[in-house]
C-alpha cells in the first residue's frame, strides 16, 4: 500500500533587516529568565552575539555565553559545548548567533542538557544508537549569520564523529528551533568564499528536496514510523521553487559585492525558503555524498574560513558531486530537473536531456569560485572506494534518493566529479 499522507512542520519567523534586536522581547514572550547564548569566535569578533546579549540583559533576562562553538562541530566540540553548558545551567532557552555549525552545536547542546545519556546515544544509526528524546527541550531561538544551512528551519544537527573519519548527524522532530530569526544584516560581514559554499548549501536543499521521492511512492507508515524527511510534496515543492528563483538573480552578485544590501536580502530569503522545503521533503544524494568529502579532508584550506586546520565546508562539500547526482537523477523526473534548470536560467535556451541541469550548475560553480571538483579539493581515484562507504551510511537521506542508489552509482558519481570543466 501507498503512502497518501505528507507532514509539514517549521518554526515560528521573523524576518527582516532589525529582527535580531527584538530578541530580548521575544524571549520574555517565552517566559525565559536565563539564556544560554551559542556562538563562535569568529562571529563573537562581528559584535553581533555582544549586542544581542546587551539587548537581552537590558529586559533582566541573564545571559551566559558560550563562544568556543567549531565551524564544522565534531563529536569532540560538542561534549565540550555540552559539558560547559551542564555546568553553567541550568537555563530557561538557548539562543544561537551563528552559521549552521553554531546552530547545530545549539541543537546538541538543547538535547544533551535536557535528556540523560551521552551523545553517541542519540546520534543516527549505524553510527550511533538513534534515541529519541524522552524529555521536552528548552525553546531554542536560531539567528543565522551566513545564508546557506537553514539549520535554523531544520530538525537536524551535524557533526563529524573524529575516531569514524565520519559525518553523520541527529534528527528528531524536537531538535527544531522554536523560532527562527532572519536578520539580512548580519550576514553582511559573510566573507565572499563562504557566501559561495552556503549559497551551494541553500541551492543544493532546494533542488533535492524538489527533486526527492514523491512523497506518495513511499510504503505506507503508520504515525509513529513518521519522519521529518517525507519525500517531495506540495508544499515543499513551492518553497524550493521560490528559492531558485531568487537565487537565479542574486547569487552571484552577492558573492560579487558583499556589500549589496539587496542580493544579500534575497540570499537570506533564499536560504530561508529552501530550509522551510527540504526540513520537510529531504535532501539526498549530494548531501550524503559531502559528509564523507567533508569527514576524510586532508590538507585543502579554503580562503574565508579558519586555517588552522582543513576544512571542506559543507556547503562546497555538497555541491562537489551535486552535478553528477543530478546527472543521476534526471530519468526519475525529467520534467522537475528541466523545469529547476529553467528557474536558474530562466532566460537561457537550455534545451533538453540529463545535461541541463549540470551544466547549469557547474557554470554557476565557475562563476563564484568554487573548486572544480573533488580533485582541487585533494581526492583522487583512490579516494573513491572510502568516499562511497562514508556515503552508504547515510541511508537516511539515500532513502529520499528518486532511484535506488547502490554502491557501485555513488562511485560513478564520485568518479565523475572529480573534474567538472
Amino acid at each position: 500500500m501507498s503512502e497518501t499522507v505528507f507532514t509539514y512542520a517549521a518554526p515560528a519567523l521573523k524576518f527582516g533587516t532589525g529582527a535580531s534586536g527584538e530578541i530580548g522581547h521575544d524571549l520574555q514572550a517565552l517566559g525565559a529568565e536565563r539564556v544560554l547564548l551559542v556562538t563562535d569566535a569568529g562571529v563573537a569578533a562581528t559584535g553581533h552575539p555582544a549586542r544581542i546579549a546587551e539587548q537581552m540583559s537590558a529586559r533582566g533576562i541573564h545571559v551566559t555565553t558560550y563562544d568556543r562553538a567549531r565551524v564544522e562541530p565534531t563529536d569532540a566540540s560538542m561534549v565540550e559545548a555540552i559539558d560547559f553548558a551542564r555546568d553553567a545551567g541550568p537555563f530557561d532557552a538557548v539562543v544561537a548567533v551563528g552559521g549552521g555549525s553554531t546552530i547545530d552545536t545549539a541543537k546538541a547542546v538543547n538535547l544533551l542538557t535536557t535528556n540523560p545519556g551521552e551523545l553517541m546515544d542519540y546520534v543516527n544509526a549505524p553510527v550511533g544508537r538513534a534515541q529519541a528524546p524522552t524529555q521536552p527541550l528548552l525553546p531554542l531561538v536560531a539567528v543565522p549569520t551566513t545564508t546557506g544551512t537553514g539549520a535554523e528551519s531544520t530538525t537536524i544537527c551535524v557533526l563529524d564523529v573524529l575516531a569514524l573519519h565520519v559525518k553523520t548527524g541527529i534528527s528528531h522532530p524536537a531538535l527544531r528551533p522554536r523560532l527562527a530569526v532572519v536578520d539580512p544584516a548580519l550576514t553582511m560581514t559573510q566573507p565572499a568564499m563562504v557566501t559561495a559554499a552556503s549559497g551551494m548549501d541553500i541551492l543544493c536543499h532546494a533542488l533535492e528536496s524538489y527533486t526527492a521521492r514523491w512523497y506518495a511512492d513511499f510504503d505506507a507508515k503508520t504515525p509513529e514510523q513518521r519522519v521529518p524527511y517525507c519525500g517531495a510534496n506540495p508544499v515543499a515543492d513551492m518553497w524550493s521553487e521560490k528559492a531558485l528563483s531568487l537565487l537565479a538573480g542574486a547569487f552571484r552578485q552577492a558573492v560579487r559585492d558583499g556589500s549589496d544590501t539587496v542580493s544579500r536580502e534575497q540570499m537570506a530569503l533564499a536560504a530561508t525558503f529552501a530550509g522551510l522545503g527540504f526540513g520537510n521533503a529531504g535532501v539526498h544524494i549530494p548531501h550524503a555524498n559531502a559528509y564523507p568529502i567533508a569527514g576524510r579532508v586532508r590538507d585543502f584550506r579554503p580562503e574565508g574560513y579558519p586555517a588552522d586546520e582543513p576544512i571542506v565546508p559543507h556547503g562546497m562539500a555538497v555541491s562537489l558531486t551535486a552535478p553528477e547526482a543530478f546527472r543521476f537523477t534526471f530519468e526519475a523526473d525529467p520534467g522537475r530537473h528541466l523545469r529547476a534548470a529553467r528557474l536558474l536560467e530562466p532566460d537561457a535556451d537550455l534545451g533538453e536531456g540529463p545535461d541541463v541541469l549540470p551544466g547549469v550548475l557547474v557554470r554557476l560553480m565557475r562563476d563564484i569560485g568554487i573548486p572544480n571538483g573533488l580533485a582541487e579539493v585533494g581526492y583522487g581515484d583512490g579516494d573513491v572506494e572510502p568516499l562511497v562507504d562514508g556515503a552508504l551510511k547515510q541511508q537516511r537521506l539515500l532513502a529520499t534518493a528518486p532511484r535506488e542508489v547502490t554502491g557501485e552509482d555513488l562511485a560513478g558519481v564520485f568518479r565523475g566529479s572529480m573534474e567538472h570543466w
